[in-house]
């Protein structure tokens, strides 16, 4: 099977195809500019080089989130174009999972994906790899980072960080008395590789089943929300 990724759900972005469980090509970036200027060109590249078109592929995969709320709407409507014009099926995996796949040769290895969600907060879960492959152990999620320091020192074994705010996190950890093993600099960010791998095996759907997963409002509707609070009182 050929699975089309993208991933958009932070500042990197990138995309891949990878057939039958191998990678077969990756384009990333991480350079500042919008992906909605950059993530489709990459994809056009990409199967351009490979000389196929989203005809030759059998299915378009995405990071859903959590994440950057435009990055995510960027990649699932990316996705979504790209599928509704090849009359492809779509899957949308979580920004999470996608990140663990990173450490699935690292068997028995605790794994904790985070992502910077402001107001002293994280995007986490946490996976276990488990013959070669990220077991989830807590779900999507946003949680306070002491909260989330709290629970990783109770599991009392070292942990993999990755993610965006796996600095923040480390600080944090290393305050807290969490041990933190060392990650390699290209594994941190999020990766199509990773999307690829994490929607290998799920049942493709209709593209119009896609969905972002934002896990909290965003800023904009919070203030509305607080608004119309105001306002009833």
């Amino acid at each position: 099977m050929k699975i089309l990724a993208i991933e958009s759900s932070a500042k990197a972005a990138s995309c891949a195809l990878c057939t039958d469980g191998e990678l077969t090509a990756q384009y990333w970036q991480c350079c500042g500019l919008t992906h909605s200027r950059t993530l489709l060109s990459m994809v056009e590249d990409m199967l351009g080089n490979l000389e196929m078109t989203v005809d030759d592929v059998d299915v378009i995969a995405v990071a859903k989130g959590p994440g950057s709320f435009t990055g995510i709407r960027i990649g699932v409507a990316a996705a979504k174009g790209l599928a509704w014009g090849a009359d492809k099926p779509a899957v949308g995996v979580s920004t999470l999972k996608a990140m663990a796949w990173h450490f699935a040769d690292r068997e028995g290895a605790l794994i904790c994906p985070v992502m910077d969600a402001r107001r002293s907060q994280v995007y986490n879960a946490v996976f276990r790899i488990q013959d070669g492959r990220p077991v989830r152990l807590q779900p999507d999620r946003a949680i306070a980072l002491d909260v989330l320091t709290g629970e990783m020192r109770a599991a009392g074994e070292p942990c993999y960080l990755v993610g965006d705010g796996a600095a923040l996190c480390k600080a944090a950890f290393d305050a807290g008395g969490v041990p933190v093993l060392p990650t390699p600099a290209p594994l941190r960010l999020q990766s199509a590789w990773g999307v690829a791998m994490a929607a290998a095996g799920k049942q493709p759907a209709d593209a119009a089943d896609l969905t972002p997963n934002y896990l909290r409002l965003s800023q904009a509707e919070r203030e509305r929300l607080e608004r119309l609070k105001n306002q009833e009182q």
